[in-house]
């Protein structure tokens, strides 16, 4: 009956186990000197070797030549730890085990002797799945078991051992193993089967276990199932639903290229070809911190689970991306690596992450942005790289009739006035004269100190705000130093925005004024309005007046609330 490879080459010594030394080097200098304690946990992630270690630390405390740390591997004792079962080693699935009546069965058997060796050894896989009556049950047996039991409770979420259960025990925590040292197994056991391997097909099996040693050699034994006796990259990825290179570079391309279309057409490739939008997301966010690393530590640097000539190419694909892009699109692909997890269009989600990266990389850094505030020149974000495209046949623009008669704008102003709209005679002229003549610009022109209430209603009514129009017809309006200031009742200034009022003045002078609106009695004399501006006022005017600070609200918006005069 066919081995798998994960179970064909599994270690039988502590030279066997690849990377853990920190736990074998304590284990075997316990066992050297005689001190081994009757608890142990052993917590990791999958993979990386705790109920092998386990196996073996029972092999080497019931071997016939122990306890030693270099078992014979050949005595009764031996070949029992190494298959996980007999009297002497009990190995225990707490997945399926793990109530209160089983641990009651356990401490019964804790109090029989080995048969034929010096320890009874337990060993209980995924140990975190006992309930927390079954270790209250187990808790006096592990804090002083007979002299001949030894406990080792492996499991992958330590945090779920009671503390109780973990204070009586001591701890190993097992390390994800490292990518060098998973190729270079890996390496070895194609060497040991006769199969012919590139460094890159063994460095996508390796990123596929996560540094897992069980999950990278249950690959290796699927890619050998699939291509025979030589794996390239190609077929191994094709195999893994693994992502090439080529396909992430597409995405940095479009980046430097400023060209959304580009990261459109990778996602119609994602769908059509049936991949996992999810795990592309979550490859495209590893692709981001491979290239980070690479800018920050070079091309030799080992923290880049990769093959060296992958390696070399990011470090190449890294150097067109300044740090502080790379980080911004390595926090926006997490980002939308966690949307795409919740939601029910992926597709869409994915399309405008992508398309997001391509706007963040328009974006000027701060400190460019400053300087190019104190020279007065600014500079424009790259435009995206035009696409050639076929013309569309020109379409004509349906004729609107010419509108005869007064608008309906001067029917109100004139009906507000008392008096009756003017006809005017319609003017002809050609639609094609109207497309082509050039609009004349709007003159601002000069607003007495009492025009200000009819001007600005005339203007909010082209505008289409009718509501504010009323609010300032029953409102008085002065210009005091610069300020236009609005006096209406409360009802009235419910409808008064400043915005709106702005976007008036804007309409009518080509500018915008500050507005102060006054909630009182319009009826109140000019005088009242014109009193001494406050200093936090006067401070706001000359700070407002400043040149600097104009060219930094062009470029940054946004509003001053509240100017602070640093000398009093």
């Amino acid at each position: 009956m066919y081995q798998v490879i994960a179970r064909k080459y599994r270690p039988q010594t502590f030279q066997d186990v690849v990377n853990q030394e920190h736990v074998k080097t304590t284990l075997e200098n316990a066992i050297t000197q005689n001190r081994i304690a009757h608890g142990y946990i052993f917590s990791g992630q999958r993979g990386t070797g705790k109920t092998t270690v386990a196996r073996i630390m029972a092999r080497c405390v019931n071997c016939v030549n122990g306890p030693t740390t270099s078992p014979c591997g050949v005595c009764a004792n031996c070949v029992e730890a190494s298959s996980g079962g007999g009297m002497n080693v009990i190995e225990i699935d707490a997945a399926s085990n793990r109530g209160i009546n089983e641990m009651r069965e356990l401490n019964q058997s804790v109090r029989q002797r080995p048969a034929s060796a010096r320890f009874k050894v337990f060993i209980v896989d995924e140990a975190h799945q006992i309930t927390t009556d079954a270790f209250n049950a187990l808790l006096k047996t592990i804090e002083e078991p007979p002299e001949w039991v030894i406990f080792i409770l492996c499991t992958t979420e330590s945090h779920k051992i009671p503390a109780t259960i973990a204070s009586r025990c001591q701890h190993f925590s097992f390390r994800s193993v490292d990518f060098e040292d998973l190729t270079q197994r890996m390496a070895w056991i194609c060497e040991q089967e006769g199969i012919e391997a590139d460094p890159e097909a063994l460095a996508v099996l390796a990123a596929a276990g996560e540094g897992s040693v069980r999950d990278s050699l249950s690959a290796l034994d699927q890619a050998i199932a699939c291509c025979g006796s030589k794996l390239n990259a190609a077929d191994v990825r094709a195999l893994l639903g693994a992502f090439s290179i080529e396909l992430l570079e597409k995405i940095t391309g479009a980046l430097a290229e400023s060209d959304s279309c580009r990261m459109l057409e990778v996602v119609d490739e994602l769908e059509r070809n049936g991949q996992n939008l999810q795990h592309f997301s979550r490859e495209l966010a590893r692709y981001f911190r491979n290239l980070l690393v690479a800018r920050i530590s070079g091309a030799e640097t080992r923290l880049i689970a990769a093959s060296a000539a992958q390696r070399e190419k990011l470090a190449a694909i890294a150097r067109g991306f300044s740090e502080e892009d790379l980080t911004r699109y390595l926090q926006l692909s997490l980002d939308l690596f966690r949307d795409l997890q919740f939601s029910l269009q992926p597709r869409f989600h994915l399309e405008i992450g992508l398309v997001r990266l391509v706007h963040a990389g328009r974006l000027l850094p701060i400190e460019k942005a400053l300087a190019q505030l104190e020279t007065g020149v600014r500079e424009s974000p790259p435009a995206p790289a035009p696409r050639v495209a076929e013309a569309p046949p020109p379409t004509r623009a349906p004729a609107t009739p010419a509108r005869t008669g007064p608008s309906p704008f001067e029917l109100d102003r004139a009906k507000k006035a008392g008096g009756s709209p003017v006809s005017r005679p319609p003017e002809p002229q050609s639609s094609g004269a109207n497309a082509l003549a050039p609009q004349p610009s709007r003159v601002p022109e000069p607003v007495g100190a009492g025009d200000w209430r009819q001007k600005l209603h005339s203007a909010l009514m082209e505008l289409g705000m009718p509501f504010t129009a009323d609010a300032v017809e029953n409102a008085r309006i002065a210009e005091v130093k610069g300020e236009l200031q609005v006096t209406a009742s409360k009802g009235d200034s419910l409808a008064l925005r400043p915005e709106d009022l702005n976007k008036a003045v804007a309409h009518i002078t080509g500018r915008e004024m500050r507005i102060r609106i006054v909630i009182g009695d319009p009826g109140e004399t000019l005088q009242s309005l014109e009193k001494p501006v406050p200093d936090e006022d006067t401070a706001t005017s000359r700070a407002l007046s400043n040149p600097e600070v104009q060219r930094f609200r062009e470029v940054f918006g946004g509003e001053i609330r509240k100017v602070r005069n640093l000398k009093e």
